[in-house]
């Protein structure tokens, strides 16, 4: 019988491409991941990873495995769920900024959708002052947007500084 805890592993390996980062991820040691790696493919009879000293790439089998993992984890995923009574769904609706959508937003969402799959994000990407206004008038719950450090009425509202960037001047040098 297949392990969870030795799927969850080998899909920690598939996504990351490296043990090591597999196991910082799952909070393991990176030989106990070698070792689940390694039982399921005794288990299978099969290769499921092509290894050399910096990387790990799924073979065939190991691909076709790892999509079944992730339909089985995450039909685990909703049966804890459904047992610990937080089955029910709730939905956010979640506006981003534009400029934050393609370098922030994706790692972001994926690590929000492992963490509470029982939450569906409806998700509006616009300009960060027509946000702050369907925020402040109650059409979405959650806004992630650039804001100036000065921003008028910044103390009383409900905004919250999550991370700072510094400008950087960037110019042909003749």
């Amino acid at each position: 019988m297949l392990s969870p805890v030795q799927l969850r592993s080998f899909c920690a390996v598939v996504e990351s491409r490296h043990f090591t980062q597999a196991a910082r991820r799952l909070g393991l040691r990176q030989s106990t991941v070698s070792q689940h790696v390694a039982r399921l493919e005794a288990q299978l009879g099969r290769v499921l990873l092509m290894r050399d000293t910096h990387h790990v790439q799924p073979t065939a089998d190991g691909e076709t495995l790892f999509g079944f993992a992730r339909e089985i984890l995450d039909v685990e995923t909703r049966i804890c769920a459904w047992r610990s009574g937080s089955e029910r769904r709730a939905r956010i609706r979640f506006g981003v900024s534009e400029d934050l959508t393609l370098d922030r937003l994706p790692g972001l969402l994926s690590r929000f959708i492992e963490a509470s799959p029982w939450i569906d994000l409806d998700l509006t990407v616009g300009l960060s002052g027509h946000l702050r206004q369907s925020l402040d008038a109650g059409r979405l719950d959650l806004v992630l947007a650039k804001v100036p450090a000065a921003t008028p009425g910044a103390e009383e509202s409900r905004l919250h500084l999550l991370w700072r960037e510094r400008p950087v001047w960037v110019g042909d040098p003749r």
